[in-house]
């Protein structure tokens, strides 16, 4: 490089600029399109009675990691994060949730876009199509090292390649059912969600069922001197009230939320006595509707045979109700639904293209949702 030729990096450095502001800065027409969109969708959320409006319509590519995967030289299918991101983007997507940066190695751009250069093509891709990218489900690091606070801040920059407004992950904070880990998981995302937030973007974590289980924080002790019995606290709770709500985030799986509904309806109290309290996951969300930017748009049939006491199904056909849900949390319009089923992806030989097949017929439920 010539010393009079501009080199972009050190160009958003003098400006001050993180890479989210520099790429938002010089996005093509299509993601002007796109963003003007969402700016009218904020204006008038939810208009004509729709609770999901165009612009926040998403899905995570966990539900079609199958097609992602695959192999482009052998399917006769959408394959690959262009070609999959193009049939979504025709579909009527405009939100895009990553589960990974990684492909089938023939797809365009190899294997592993978890790069700089990687990002920055997928960038390319996702503004030419008029999509968005609004989180990925990495990690959050276990531990505060410099190791680990310098891998988070590389992810945190690949985010802002991309153009996300959040980070996160989808495991829990801790998978543990005591205080102390819980307290302890609360410092650490403290500390992760004020260094995302430098970086312009909101942490989040993504939770099932057992998230919203019973602490077990009071009552006798066991032999390693933990408690045994619970004050009626979920896990959950006590994290939203021990983490600071300017840096960190959930993103409720409304299907699992609903399965903790049927799972975890009671708690051994202090003194003994079994007690009933039925979870309601609108309730959470209405009650700080800010601290849960992104949903998954999970549905899912009544099956009391199983032990989750439901069975996944595209949105639109299960008997989870999204108009109440929706029309309960507050801030009508305003979240943006991923829609999920983790058993999306069909038989490779019976039904090869099932993933991509439900993501349209989701798809245009979730465009029909009225409340």
């Amino acid at each position: 490089m010539h010393d009079n030729d501009v080199n972009p990096l050190k160009l958003v450095s003098k400006l001050g600029l993180n890479r989210r502001q520099f790429f938002a800065a010089t996005t093509g027409m299509a993601a002007a399109v796109a963003m003007t969109g969402a700016a009218a969708a904020q204006a008038a959320p939810g208009a004509n009675g729709v609770l999901i409006p165009a612009p926040r319509r998403g899905i995570i590519l966990y539900t079609v990691r199958d097609a992602v995967s695959r192999n482009p030289l052998t399917s006769p299918y959408a394959s690959g994060f262009k070609e999959v991101l193009t049939e979504l983007s025709s579909i009527g997507y405009r939100q895009i949730e990553f589960a990974g940066l990684t492909q089938n190695a023939n797809s365009e751009g190899g294997a592993n876009l978890n790069t700089v250069e990687g990002a920055t093509l997928l960038r390319s891709w996702l503004d030419d199509l008029g999509l968005q990218a609004e989180g990925n489900h990495g990690s959050v690091p276990s531990t505060i090292t410099d190791a680990n606070i310098a891998a988070f801040d590389t992810a945190c920059e690949i985010a802002n390649i991309l153009g996300m407004g959040h980070i996160g992950t989808g495991s829990d904070p801790t998978s543990s059912a005591y205080v102390a880990d819980w307290e302890a998981a609360a410092a650490r995302w403290d500390f992760y969600g004020e260094r995302a937030s430098r970086h312009g973007l909101k942490l989040y974590t993504h939770n099932h069922d057992i998230a919203y289980s019973f602490l077990l924080d009071s009552g006798p002790l066991d032999a390693n001197g933990r408690p045994t019995r619970s004050s009626g606290i979920r896990r959950l709770e006590h994290f939203l009230a021990n983490t600071d709500p300017k840096h960190v985030y959930l993103e409720m799986d409304i299907y699992w939320a609903h399965v903790a509904q049927y799972k975890h309806k009671t708690y051994t109290a202090p003194d003994g006595s079994v007690v009933t309290s039925l979870f309601d996951p609108a309730a959470v969300v209405a009650a700080q509707t800010n601290r849960f930017p992104l949903f998954h748009a999970k549905d899912g049939k009544i099956d009391t045979t199983q032990a989750n006491g439901y069975v996944m199904a595209p949105f639109g056909q299960g008997d989870i109700d999204y108009s109440t849900f929706l029309r309960r949390v507050g801030a009508k319009g305003s979240h943006n639904p991923m829609w999920e089923m983790d058993t999306a992806p069909g038989n490779a030989t019976t039904a090869p293209n099932q993933s991509m097949e439900l993501s349209k017929v989701s798809y245009d439920n979730m465009a029909a949702l009225r409340g």
